[in-house]
């Protein structure tokens, strides 16, 4: 079909080695029935040489994810290896029972690539990328081979490399803007010389993963499709190292909004979008940016009096798109202390939330303790609701009261009480700079796990002084290393994400800064691994 573009969606591989991104085994999981549920065509669900758990997670969603059980479209699943025998055994180990498994190798093709980090001749890549290309499609009817650094690859030397990779066995063809260096123009037309001199292309699929180093991944990729790529390489929210990757929802919507100028289209169903970007900014504790593209709180806001005007008269005049189209919500949900069970149930299912009994207990006890505090409760409200109560892991250590004293007068002080994984309550008091600090330390005091604050941000999830109020923070641990640093070969401490929600501010840091010190806890290996509670979602 040379109008239909293929999504690959590597937010569990590429994305996840953002710093403070990784997730457990069972949030992956969770991720990628949410990216199925979405309609993407492959998931890249990670490296399983990096790590056992790695491994074991991308073959869990191999089976699972990779196999519906109500007998729907099975999505391809991938998992990424080097150019090693080593690493192309794992990988395959891991996408096996997947009922459409792909294999996904690479090796750099840049002359900076090759003589520093690779210490290979041109030759001994050619001949590296014939043996491991043939090894993989010995495995796996499905290969994709990537020249790593293609943006800055001599393009003859492409044309050759990938050429062999075709003639070895190789289905997909994907050329990365590895370091984000190139320009739209200059990329688009890589891809235009790679389609018509590369022999054998006429076979193959020809896809982009652009890195956004210079904020221009989306425009990279936009202009590859056109050049005649066919598999768009992305992550949910652009995350990914350093500073991320092409977004999906900017090249899903780019496509469907501007279909006249591309003359093309995915299989995405953009109502899923704001809502798989919530879950994976919960789960990464990656917060997304108020003015982020298609996603951001404020990308369907509007306070400029003219711009109000014109919308009032004609949505058109300054949306391009309807929020509606990518699942985000307007409306104001008129529910309050005096609504029941049945009402908010209702209206969870309109949002796409199909909870259990047990699921719905538990949302329902904490909307009536928001409800009593709060008149009005809206959609966003109840979406953090959702992600607060049923999307963090399993808690080691829970909070169970909290009491601040804070002000001009005398020195802010936190008293915390915590149920340890054992059931036992510790109380601890503490002195800090504010209210937040003091609790902080408390909890310190209380858990005795050593890590370093690197980020704290706080915003309201609707307007007015009754707002609910999420927290995300990220700590780094003091002893612990990411099951990815061997792959990048970086001595670095790992670091963690938490997130929590509630109208008091100060309990909601608590709620996040827990949720971290949870993560943290599990990956050093005082406690076992976190379990997580599911939250089922209607399909749209």
């Amino acid at each position: 079909m040379d109008s239909y573009v293929r999504i690959f969606d590597t937010t569990l591989r590429d994305g996840e080695q953002s710093p403070g991104a990784t997730m457990t085994s069972a949030e992956k999981l969770e991720v990628a029935r949410a990216l199925a549920r979405l309609g993407v065509d492959v998931i890249e669900a990670g490296f399983p040489a990096a790590s056992p758990d790695d491994l074991e997670a991308v073959r869990r969603i191999a089976v699972e994810v990779g196999n519906p059980a109500d007998g729907g479209r099975a999505p391809i699943i991938c998992g990424l290896a080097r150019a090693t025998r080593n690493d192309i055994d794992k990988a395959w180990q891991a996408v096996q029972p997947a009922a459409h498994p792909r294999i996904h190798t690479f090796l750099a093709t840049s002359e900076i690539h090759m003589q520093y980090k690779l210490r290979m001749t041109r030759e001994q890549v050619v001949e590296r990328v014939r043996e491991m290309v043939s090894y993989a499609r010995s495995l796996c009817e499905d290969v994709e081979f990537s020249p790593e650094d293609a943006g800055r690859s001599d393009p003859e030397f492409l044309y050759e490399v990938l050429g062999v990779a075709i003639e070895a066995g190789a289905t997909t063809l994907n050329i990365p803007d590895t370091v984000g260096y190139t320009l739209p123009e200059e990329f688009g037309a890589l891809i235009a010389g790679i389609i018509r001199h590369t022999p054998g292309i006429e076979n193959c699929i020809v896809s982009v993963h652009c890195h956004n180093d210079l904020g221009l991944a989306t425009a990279n990729t936009l202009a590859g499709l056109a050049a005649g790529a066919r598999q768009a390489e992305v992550t949910v929210n652009g995350i990914g190292e350093r500073a991320g990757n092409t977004a999906l929802e900017e090249v899903v919507m780019a496509l469907h909004t501007r279909r006249p100028v591309f003359n093309l289209s995915t299989g995405i169903d953009t109502t899923q979008i704001t809502r798989i970007s919530k879950l994976v900014s919960n789960y990464t504790g990656i917060s997304v940016q108020p003015n982020k593209a298609i996603v951001g709180a404020n990308a369907f806001a509007h306070e400029a009096g003219i711009h109000q005007d014109g919308l009032l008269k004609n949505q058109l005049t300054y949306e391009i798109m309807r929020p509606e189209s990518v699942g985000a919500s307007q409306t104001r949900l008129v529910l309050g202390k005096h609504s029941g069970r049945h009402a908010l149930k209702m209206r969870l299912a309109s949002l796409g939330y199909d909870l259990g009994e047990d699921e719905l207990d538990q949302v329902f006890e904490r909307f009536k303790s928001l409800a009593d505090r709060k008149k009005v409760i809206t959609d966003a409200d109840l979406e953090a609701l959702i992600s607060d109560e049923l999307y963090q892991p399993r808690e080691l250590f829970s909070l169970d009261g909290l009491q601040v004293a804070c002000g001009t007068m005398g020195m802010p002080t936190a008293t915390v009480r915590l149920r340890d994984p054992q059931g036992r309550l510790h109380v601890h008091a503490a002195v800090g700079t504010g209210p937040v600090d003091a609790a902080y330390k408390a909890i310190d005091a209380i858990v005795q796990a050593e890590n370093v604050l690197q980020e704290f941000v706080v915003h309201a999830v609707t307007e007015g002084i009754d707002a609910l109020g999420e927290v995300t923070v990220r700590i780094q641990g003091q002893d612990s290393h990411s099951t990815l640093d061997a792959q990048r070969e970086v001595d670095q401490p790992r670091t963690f994400g938490g997130y929590g929600a509630d109208t008091d501010i100060v309990v909601a840091s608590a709620k996040a800064y827990l949720a971290a010190l949870n993560k943290l806890l599990v990956a050093t290996g005082r406690y076992g691994p976190a379990e997580q509670v599911a939250t089922h979602m209607v399909s749209a």
